[in-house]
């Protein structure tokens, strides 16, 4: 293994010691990042339909746009999570993630 890949992979470790970072490839962060600029356009733009009195039914069909844009978001973290996190730390014994998981599914799926 050369350096190059073995600095690699120690990047994409999720839980080194006490501390917990994600560690996204540049591709999927601009990907996110985009998505997460958008809502929050979307968000900007629900604002001013409040403001200008806009008919509430139209007002509730943004909001469910945000909502499913935010689910998108959510699911594209949560693959990621199970496929390298989650992986990674019952691989080495820590069955703790588990419970971990299910305490953030829970919350996703309110």
């Amino acid at each position: 293994m050369e350096l190059h890949d073995a600095a690699q992979l120690h990047e994409e470790h999720c839980h080194t010691g006490s501390e917990r970072k994600s560690h996204h490839s540049e591709k999927t962060k601009s990907n996110l990042t985009a998505r997460l600029n958008r809502i929050e356009g979307q968000i900007r733009g629900v604002k001013a339909m409040i403001e200008k009195d806009t008919y509430c039914d139209d007002v509730l069909n943004q909001i469910a746009a945000i909502q499913s844009a935010l689910n998108s978001v959510g699911k594209m973290l949560l693959e990621h999570h199970l496929n390298s996190c989650v992986i990674e730390r019952i691989q080495e014994g820590d069955n703790e993630v588990v419970k971990e998981l299910m305490i953030t599914m829970n919350k996703l799926i309110k």
